[in-house]
């Protein structure tokens, strides 16, 4: 798939590192290579994939994580500026969003195999992970909220950036020059999409179509959709309320052809009795 590598090799000493074991705690240099980096101070490799719920740690990747996200937002600030000059600050912010957002940054995670690398002692992350995996393949470039990504995966990105960028002594370019290969494939205007919540609105709205949504998200974990009063989307999502309206939406688009099609048929009979 589009952005998607082959699986990456895992490291031989990363199995279990749920429990902290010291003889089952990933080996960094892997991710020296992955990133093309070479560290001059090791600690920060190893604060960046350190989650807060790792035992016997008085350090997390949260500091280089918060930092990263600031640096990799000035990143693509500065790219798209001078990229697309004719791009108003509105689509600059919603461009800039599309890249940066826990989505795209957990897939950057994945296709290079960072995740593999993260010591962590959270027993349902790795199922998390696995589901995500499987199901962006679906969606090769974004899925526009309907994958829960897990922010963990996003947050190693984020703090690898930040660790590079304090070791190379705060050298933005330097931090361009080793992420922007790996932030592939960039999401472009062209190939930005609409979320479905947005586009459901617009649709409805361009052909004078009522919508409802009705939320039963605390008593049933679903979204209900109604259009011109009829069930037309629907879907339940218990972890997360919005990923559950994002699916509910997508699939009232799915099926909203079917009103538009009544109306039409409506049309015809009217004009021709």
């Amino acid at each position: 798939m589009e952005g998607q590598e082959q699986d990456q090799e895992v490291p031989s000493d990363t199995t279990h590192n749920i429990n902290g074991d010291s003889e089952s705690i990933p080996n960094l240099d892997g991710v020296e290579k992955i990133l093309g980096y070479k560290f001059n101070n090791k600690s920060l490799l190893e604060e960046a994939f350190t989650d807060p719920s790792y035992p016997e740690k008085c350090f997390s990747y949260e500091r280089l994580e918060y930092l990263g996200d600031s640096v990799l937002n000035l990143l693509f600030t500065k790219e798209q500026y001078f990229l697309y000059p004719d791009l108003p600050p509105g689509s600059l912010t919603r461009l800039r969003s599309a890249n940066v957002n826990t989505e795209k940054l957990a897939r950057v995670a994945i296709k290079l195999g960072l995740h593999h690398y993260l010591r962590h002692n959270k027993p349902l992350l790795e199922e998390q992970i696995r589901e995500f995996s499987e199901e962006i393949l679906d969606y090769p470039l974004q899925s526009n909220g309907l994958v829960d990504a897990p922010k963990a995966l996003a947050d190693i990105v984020e703090s690898a950036i930040g660790a590079v960028f304090i070791d190379c002594d705060y050298s933005i370019d330097t931090v361009w020059k080793v992420f922007k290969e790996l932030l592939e494939p960039m999401i472009e205007p062209e190939t930005m999409k609409t979320h479905p919540v947005t586009e459901l609105y617009e649709v409805c709205q361009k052909k004078k179509l009522k919508v409802k949504f009705v939320d039963l998200w605390k008593e049933s974990t679903a979204f209900h959709i109604f259009i011109d009063d009829q069930l037309l989307g629907m879907a339940t999502y218990a972890p997360k309320k919005e990923i559950a309206l994002n699916r509910a939406a997508k699939d009232a688009l799915n099926n909203i052809e079917r009103i538009l099609t009544d109306k039409i048929n409506a049309s015809v009979d009217h004009r021709l009795s």
